[in-house]
């Protein structure tokens, strides 16, 4: 999720007496399938392991598309919600378009049957952390550590067994370390071109354009399906997806 408005972002505001810091007190831009079954929950602190059947990707921020040149690379954050992830999936459905779901952990604990909806349907998960803390680059490496390792262990627990194989900073605030952290564990970490703004509802033309406007600078596109009102990034992928294809675009996931 881009960033927008203060410190700790939506979730850490309308959810940190709740599930967040329940969670956390408990145990724990930019152009530069899925995985397999998880191993056993691994601690805060603890990175790969000889042996597990975890492989340490690059540990530099992905923006490029694993379809090419004309790759374009659709990113859906904070999610999974009841209300709109459905309703984003059917719409890649209807014109058979595969994304990559950057899920916040409370929302993936919450929503288990959703995460496995969308593994169903054939898209990748992303680590967007536990309580969507866009201010983390400025905790600890403890703190940071538990934000990423927990959402991966909600999110591959939701799962069923499929891990995430990205991650990406709440608002980009990555740090070398959380980078490397998530590379340690398979998650690439991934950035974005396009901010389409969505979560400012400025209108679905207003998407439309600015992702038509911006895409030649770079084919990761990042909307939203949580967080408020999602009628305006719902309709704006329901224009975009058979428009871009017509130009001769193609959809694919962010290389690894």
């Amino acid at each position: 999720m881009a960033q927008h408005g203060g410190g700790r972002g939506w979730y850490g505001k309308a959810m940190g007496a709740a599930l967040g810091v329940t969670l956390l007190a408990t145990g724990a831009s930019v152009w530069t399938a899925q995985a397999g079954a998880v191993d056993s929950p691994s601690r805060a602190t603890a990175p790969a392991t000889p042996g597990s059947d975890i492989k340490q990707v690059a540990a530099t921020i992905a923006h490029a598309s694993e379809a090419g040149a004309r790759g374009v690379n659709i990113t859906i954050d904070d999610g999974p919600d009841p209300v709109w992830t459905p309703q984003v999936l059917d719409v890649l459905g209807e014109y058979g378009v595969k994304a990559t779901f950057c899920m916040v952990g409370t929302q993936a604990q919450a929503h288990p049957d959703l995460v496995k909806k969308v593994v169903a349907a054939g898209h990748r998960l992303c680590d967007h952390s536990v309580s969507h803390n866009t201010a983390m680059d400025k905790d600890s490496q403890t703190y940071q550590s538990q934000q990423i390792l927990d959402a991966e262990r909600m999110i591959t627990k939701a799962s069923g067994g499929v891990r995430p194989m990205y991650y990406r900073a709440p608002g980009g605030a990555f740090t070398p370390y959380s980078r490397k952290l998530a590379a340690s564990r398979g998650m690439r970490p991934l950035g974005w071109n396009v901010d389409t703004k969505d979560f400012e509802r400025p209108g679905t033309d207003v998407i439309v354009a600015t992702v038509e406007r911006e895409l030649p600078g770079g084919p990761t596109l990042l909307f939203h399906d949580a967080g408020g009102d999602r009628t305006q990034t719902v309709e704006a992928l329901r224009r975009l997806l058979p428009r871009l294809k017509e130009q001769g675009y193609s959809f694919g996931f962010p290389v690894r």
